[in-house]
């Protein structure tokens, strides 16, 4: 324990609002009341347009929704103390427990908005918009932020026509390919930054507004790679190479829409190329961070695929609804992704989800939160080793695929940090600039 002490004593400090120049002040401030408002706005529509299977009683519930998060609103404007769950959904004993624990641990005062860690109140934010649902009578599966995540898709439609289309080109020419390894190689790292850059698209850090990618990404990928800070995808490809083609690859995803386009053809590309024999994707159990994947935003996405006239896009709708059937792809949606937790206490909190990870050849963890949990989100020196900041998470070798949209970032070179700043005062929030980020340790 003493040990333990002295390693906790050393950590940094969790990014919080009560640093007033920092992005989490910025965010509880004003981008969290922002999405709330969009929120009651969309839930107020729906109550209006209502279809009569719902009755009256979906109506109170969609009243009662509304009602529910303007009042946390209000408490996050206002400061208000951390107050308990109070809906019967499985993780509401977890949430409370944390609660009482922190509250302990800070003299027997609660959480609040503006001076405790930012990943706990954030998290905590979205379980709370849930709380809301949960407790209706006819509304509990509903999600506040369906329309937002299927505008986003739409709205991208012609970047996922050309995206799809290329893919379909690569797929059928890959054998043919007279240096097929250097080909592989090329391609491998096309479709990993495809996903990179894909993960620019998040209604969260626009507040919910239009975030949609409506431009060929594979087009602008030799412009974006300067802006790519820390990039191990040699390293990646050469330990694929080692599996052989014999690999469990997870992808633990974030966004829906174009970013969750954009990992299903890099899994494509991996399973076609023969440098993967299953894909294990990781989504949300309930609506989060305003565009998180769901299980319903996943079966949408192949069945809006699958039902346009674009040739390439159906016909990869159609495949990947045949790739889950023959289980060359398996869905996961665990309740710890949806939980406060940073992933160095997963093997204590979710046992069973550390063990299915530790089946992996390879993870590779998508965006913005994912980073955040990796690291801790703790206020690290830019230059300390991604290895250290995981804190002992290493269930199996593991990449990270983000664009910077927080203040934290590690693993970069002495001075790069200062060297960027100079170039764009906002590069660890606007989502310009990313790392690919790998560490091959297992424990």
């Amino acid at each position: 324990m003493a040990a333990e002490s002295e390693v906790q004593k050393k950590l940094p400090a969790s990014l919080s609002a009560k640093f007033q120049d920092s992005f989490a002040y910025l965010t509880i401030k004003d981008r969290m009341p922002v999405i709330l408002t969009k929120v009651v706005d969309f839930v107020h529509r729906k109550k209006n347009n209502l279809g009569p299977e719902f009755g009256e009683d979906g109506a109170e519930d969609l009243k009662n929704i509304a009602g529910h998060i303007s009042k946390l609103r209000y408490e996050i404007q206002t400061d208000k103390p951390v107050v308990p769950l109070e809906d019967d959904r499985s993780d509401t004993i977890i949430w409370n427990q944390i609660l009482e624990k922190l509250t302990n641990e800070n003299g027997n005062e609660p959480p609040k908005w503006f001076s405790s860690a930012w990943l706990y109140l954030e998290c905590y934010m979205y379980r709370r918009i849930q709380e809301s649902v949960e407790l209706c009578k006819v509304m509990q599966d509903f999600d506040v932020f369906e329309e937002s995540k299927n505008n986003a898709f739409y709205s991208s439609e012609l970047a996922i026509q050309t995206l799809l289309t290329n893919l379909l080109v690569t797929v059928d020419n890959i054998e043919k390919e007279s240096d097929k390894k250097l080909s592989e190689n090329l391609l491998f790292q096309q479709f990993l930054q495809v996903s990179l850059w894909g993960n620019k698209c998040d209604l969260s850090i626009s507040a919910g507004m239009d975030n949609a990618q409506t431009s060929c990404i594979l087009d602008q990928l030799q412009f974006l790679k300067d802006n790519i800070l820390i990039n191990d995808s040699s390293q990646i490809w050469n330990y694929i190479n080692t599996k052989k083609g014999g690999s469990r690859i997870d992808i633990v995803l974030d966004n829906a829409g174009f970013e969750l386009v954009t990992d299903l053809c890099l899994a494509e590309f991996l399973l076609s190329a023969g440098l993967a024999k299953s894909i294990h994707f990781h989504g949300k159990a309930m609506p989060w961070f305003v565009s998180d994947v769901t299980s319903t935003d996943f079966s949408w996405t192949l069945k809006n695929l699958s039902a346009t006239n674009n040739l390439a896009m159906s016909k990869f709708g159609r495949l990947w609804q045949d790739r889950i059937e023959d289980k060359s792809w398996v869905l996961h949606f665990d309740t710890f992704w949806t939980l406060p937790f940073d992933f160095a206490k997963m093997k204590s909190e979710a046992v069973e989800l550390y063990k299915e990870l530790a089946k992996a050849d390879l993870i590779i963890f998508k965006g913005d939160l994912n980073y955040r949990k990796l690291v801790g989100d703790l206020n690290w020196n830019t230059t300390e080793t991604f290895e250290t900041s995981l804190r002992g998470f290493h269930p199996a070798p593991l990449v990270t695929l983000r664009a910077l949209k927080s203040d934290v970032v590690v693993g970069l070179k002495e001075g790069q940090g200062e060297e960027t700043k100079e170039k764009d005062q906002s590069w660890m929030v606007n989502g310009n600039w990313a790392v690919i980020s790998f560490c091959d340790k297992t424990i």
